[in-house]
């Protein structure tokens, strides 16, 4: 990744956005009809329905198409399952861009835990 005090043009590197979102995999809670005197039987998944994670980054550079890489990571609620993504798993995001563009990358991203824990620090620190 690009180091301080530089821009993006000076070392002709992406620039890259990166965020993350998630949704359950259970139904939504939604009202339904029936002819009267019916009830309405809508069937649900239980409780064990589990999650869906995506992280991802929008990737622009001038003269370039723009990218969106990205990496899914689903919870089913299974004993020793990770429930989310770890910053290992944005390392590798990381490195995947880094490999696909084959340029520097400058990141842009929020103060999300795992993007400023100490072994991501570290990581980032490391000369390329």
């Amino acid at each position: 990744m690009a180091g301080r005090g530089k821009t993006a043009a000076d070392l002709d590197a992406w620039v890259c956005f990166e965020d993350e979102c998630g949704r359950t995999l259970r139904a939504p809670i939604a009202r339904t009809w029936a002819p009267r005197g019916a009830t309405p039987v809508a069937h649900v998944p239980g409780r064990r329905a589990g999650r869906i994670s995506v992280a991802a980054l929008t990737c622009y550079r001038p003269g370039e198409r723009s990218r969106l890489l990205y990496r899914v990571h689903v919870h089913r609620r299974r004993k020793d399952e990770k429930a989310s993504f770890t910053w290992a798993d944005y390392r590798d995001l990381i490195l995947m861009a880094h490999r696909k563009l084959g340029a520097p990358i400058v990141l842009i991203w929020d103060n999300l835990n795992r993007h400023t824990c100490a072994e991501m620090r570290q990581f980032i620190a490391e000369p390329s």
